[in-house]
């Protein structure tokens, strides 16, 4: 409860702050769905990019899911300091999915760029998960087999 409060503040105090240059949402990624609003000015979106930044993640793969709504705006690039270009032209309203992996040393940012009139605005949800290790699967795939000698040992044994 205390993280949405402290999420809530940040994603007000940003909002407050859009026309003051960049826009930067400081988040704790704990893979739930995380919301993010901004209006802008004229022209380019809050001097040209505005910044979500993760904190919280431990190295790693992550997939991370976003969908963003808005008006009188679009979206020309979505980029990440790990991964460079993820994403080219896709409007409000597009949902976007895409892996990253993350060495855990520095901010993870994921960095909007676009275009807005006068009055834009937009808000979304974005989703970090981690990915399992193809280990993981070895030993998920590992124990079925174990499993299944055993079921097929004791119904042999019954049948003797």
């Amino acid at each position: 409860m205390k993280l949405k409060f402290i999420v809530a503040g940040v994603l007000a105090a940003a909002s407050l702050s859009a026309y003051a240059g960049d826009q930067v949402l400081d988040i704790t990624a704990d893979g739930n769905t995380h919301t993010f609003n901004a209006v802008v000015g004229n022209g380019i979106l809050s001097g040209g990019l505005d910044e979500i930044i993760l904190g919280g993640l431990g190295a790693g793969k992550y997939n991370i899911g976003l969908s963003i709504t808005g008006q009188k705006l679009t979206f020309n690039a979505l980029t990440s300091n790990l991964n460079a270009q993820l994403g080219e032209s896709f409007s409000a309203g597009g949902l976007k999915f895409f892996g990253v992996e993350y060495s855990g040393v520095g901010p993870f940012k994921l960095q909007l760029f676009g275009t807005a009139q006068a009055g834009a605005n937009y808000s979304g949800t974005y989703t970090v998960s981690a990915v399992p290790e193809p280990a993981s699967y070895g030993m998920l795939l590992g124990g079925l087999g174990l499993l299944g000698f055993m079921a097929r040992r004791r119904s042999a044994k019954k049948a003797a």
